[in-house]
């Protein structure tokens, strides 16, 4: 695989200036500092840290959605353009994100057929039938073809995240970025849209990235899973490898934090963390 065929993220930093109040100067900010990855065609990138980590900055500047400060973005080869030139609104056709909240990011005078349509309008121009066909589709696809005709208010939870899904797949991007996708969500819901969106990546060819806080949610979907912390990748390797053996104290710490899901588990994890201790004073 061509570096220049996926998304290249090279040494990118995002910097912010704290607002200045009484007695106490503005200060300068790093929210991503130095942080470099690659996503190739088809993959599954989970970027996971806790909250302030900078995991969700560095998703938009991923997406194109916010600048760098310094270093580079590019996604097919191509370095974003100038945030909303024509360039970059056809780049952002390729390239769609998902955010933690769905019901912020409808229209709640619409309903869910019209959200998908506009859209799509909004970046190609198809004849009806094509663009009905389009729209049916994708609606299809998620489960919500029936409810086609609902307004936001009429949907749950996870129905409106299809729907926010949707509308970001209808452009038949070659990325999709989630952040927090599901954390909004109940537990059982929260499954369902996972598995949508590893049919949906399955389907269509998708490369993702999938930001979250819940370890257990990024090792399920995730082929390569990313650790920030600070505003820096500190550790990052395929799913089995850094849940079976984490490198990093910060990893071990965030997966140490994870409910065991039987007192089985428990009692494997524990002896699993008395043997690397041991390791570590043999070593």
């Amino acid at each position: 695989m061509s570096r220049g065929e996926g998304l290249v993220v090279a040494n990118v930093s995002r910097f912010y200036r704290t607002e200045k109040r009484l007695l106490r100067p503005a200060k300068l900010f790093t929210a991503v500092d130095d942080v470099s990855f690659t996503l190739a065609p088809g993959d599954v990138l989970g970027i996971v840290g806790e909250s302030g980590s900078g995991k969700s900055t560095l998703g938009r500047i991923a997406a194109g959605i916010d600048r760098q400060g310094s270093g580079s973005v590019s996604f097919g080869g191509e370095a974003y353009a100038r945030i909303g030139s024509a360039q970059w609104r056809r780049q952002r056709q390729g390239v769609q994100f998902v955010f933690q909240n769905p019901a912020g990011a409808v229209d709640p005078r619409l309903a869910i057929y019209d959200q998908v349509a506009e859209a799509l309008d909004a970046h190609e121009k198809l004849a009806r039938n094509e663009r009905h066909r389009r729209i049916t589709e994708m609606l299809d696809l998620v489960g919500l073809l029936s409810l086609a005709q609902r307004v936001p208010q009429q949907l749950s939870g996870g129905q409106l995240q299809r729907a926010v899904i949707a509308r970001a797949l209808v452009m038949r991007p070659r990325l999709l970025i989630c952040d927090e996708a599901v954390s909004a969500l109940d537990v059982s819901v929260q499954a369902q849209i996972i598995n949508l969106l590893v049919s949906l990546r399955e389907q269509l060819g998708l490369s993702m990235i999938f930001i979250t806080h819940d370890l257990s949610v990024a090792r399920h979907i995730s082929r390569n899973v990313a650790v920030m912390h600070r505003g820096r990748i500190v550790e990052m390797n395929d799913a089995a490898t850094l849940f079976e053996a984490p490198r990093h104290d910060y990893t071990r710490k965030l997966l140490a934090a994870i409910p065991a899901s039987s007192p089985a588990a428990r009692r494997a994890r524990d002896a699993a963390k008395l043997k690397a201790a041991q390791t570590e004073v043999l070593a």
